[in-house]
């Protein structure tokens, strides 16, 4: 079993509140668009009621849209459900202090409905489904995630009134591994390593990337739950640290023409003693045989569970040839032009999926490698032979191109309906018709300064 010991325990907060060194409670899930949903409560109040008891929130907080708009299609809340409220309880686990907030801890909350059942088409539930189905093999996930983000020198509420135009970046040129680069943003940068320290995130890095302003911070990998509450914690705090210092970042897919911000995931099993499930010695590559059917599931499944790795429209404009940012369904062994890229030796083997980028929900992604990586393991699958060379130009099949494809592609997979349910499946498809929708509604910068005179 995962080590799963909280960075504040019940105990410690209980004291902290009774010194008055904490004050506030924030309770919190991550919606489908992988943004921190929740309530303040004064401390004492959550550790005497709402620890035990839970409270309620809206259940359209699940089917709304970026904007916060109703929107319809959605079976679990709708005007004619009366949109009704389901229940937030916190995961005692995942308690843990918020440096950048004075006097305040965070915890992560699961949702139920109010007979108990599991809210199935909640992004942490979707996730703890799949690792049960993990468990039945007595294997456990450890997932790193690695999100790069662009740092501007402009607060977030300049950059709203610029409608996101002419914005400084925080770096004038490329910055990738550049010690001079990470120094000009460092304070900022360092504000994010130690408060992320001290919310119990294991900081390893920093670096500078390819974007104007662009960068990234290494945290060390844990169980996969642990890893995407930790993921979702720092993607919210880190826009708030930089807001503080009077700056803003983004975590988009692909801000502009350059390169995208990317989110890859590194994902490997281990059993029930502790030992690495990816690696066998005796192998002449030192990959298991479980490894290869698994890596072999997430190549079969890739292209439709693409919806759960790149949710948005802006997702796929990261995948161009040449980016960095993959477009084959390929694998390869340490070849960054695959969308899998395997890297590690013995007990660091492990997998590297590329696909996702900064806007990625994480708990939707793993969930989509584990029930990748199963189908793989049931139907004994084997990889095709692996790419050493451009997968760019390999010819090899391509991951979608448009939301509209990898849609469709969702409402369709079997696989899909299998792993999470028909429910899940319906719920996801509306969010991507929705999401579709509102593109296909709105005129862009492009279109007017290619057509205004022109055409």
């Amino acid at each position: 079993m995962a080590d799963r010991t909280p960075p504040l325990t019940v105990e410690e907060l209980r004291d902290l509140t009774g010194t008055g060194e904490i004050d506030t409670v924030v309770l919190a899930f991550t919606d489908m668009q992988g943004r921190l949903q929740g309530k303040r409560f004064a401390a004492r109040f959550f550790l005497d009621e709402v620890l035990e008891n839970g409270t309620e929130g809206c259940s359209y907080l699940l089917a709304v849209d970026t904007d916060m708009n109703t929107v319809d299609g959605y079976a679990m809340s709708s005007w004619e459900r009366g949109y009704g409220d389901f229940a937030l309880h916190g995961d005692p686990a995942t308690l843990r202090r918020i440096p950048w907030h004075p006097g305040t801890a965070m915890i992560t909350a699961d949702l139920a409905w109010h007979d108990g059942s599991p809210v199935a088409a909640s992004p942490r539930q979707m996730l703890r489904r799949q690792l049960g189905r993990l468990a039945e093999y007595g294997w456990t996930a450890l997932v790193g995630t690695e999100l790069e983000f662009i740092v501007f020198r402009d607060s977030y509420e300049n950059a709203w009134r610029a409608a996101y135009r002419g914005l400084t970046p925080a770096n004038q040129y490329n910055v990738d591994y550049s010690v001079l680069g990470t120094g000009r943003v460092e304070p900022l940068l360092r504000r994010l390593r130690n408060e992320m320290a001290g919310a119990g995130l294991t900081v390893e890095s920093a670096k500078g990337e390819c974007n104007l302003g662009q960068h990234e911070i290494a945290f060390r990998y844990a169980d996969a739950l642990t890893t995407c509450d930790q993921h979702s914690v720092y993607k919210t705090g880190a826009k708030e640290i930089a807001a503080q210092e009077g700056m803003a970042l983004t975590f988009m897919a692909k801000f502009d023409e350059r390169e995208g911000n990317s989110c890859h995931i590194h994902f490997s099993l281990r059993d029930r003693g502790g030992r690495p499930v990816f690696a066998d010695a005796s192998a002449a590559d030192g990959r298991s045989a479980v490894m290869r059917h698994f890596l072999a599931g997430q190549l079969a499944a890739l292209r439709e569970l693409s919806l759960l790795h790149a949710p948005g429209i802006n997702s796929y404009k990261r995948f161009r040839a040449g980016s960095f940012a993959p477009t084959a369904v390929a694998w390869g062994p340490d070849n960054r032009t695959c969308a899998l890229r395997v890297v590690g030796h013995g007990s660091s083997l492990r997998m590297e999926n590329r696909l996702p980028g900064g806007d990625v929900n994480p708990y939707l992604a793993v969930a989509g490698m584990i029930a990748a990586g199963l189908h793989g393991v049931r139907q004994r699958l084997e990889p095709p032979e692996p790419c050493t060379g451009n997968a760019y130009t390999a010819g090899a099949e391509r991951v979608p191109a448009t939301l509209r494809e990898a849609a469709a592609l969702w409402r369709d997979s079997a696989l899909a309906r299998d792993a999470f349910g028909e429910e899940v499946v319906e719920h996801y498809h509306n969010m991507a018709r929705v999401e579709q929708e509102a593109y296909d509604t709105a005129v862009t910068d492009w279109e007017r300064f290619r057509s205004f005179e022109r055409m």
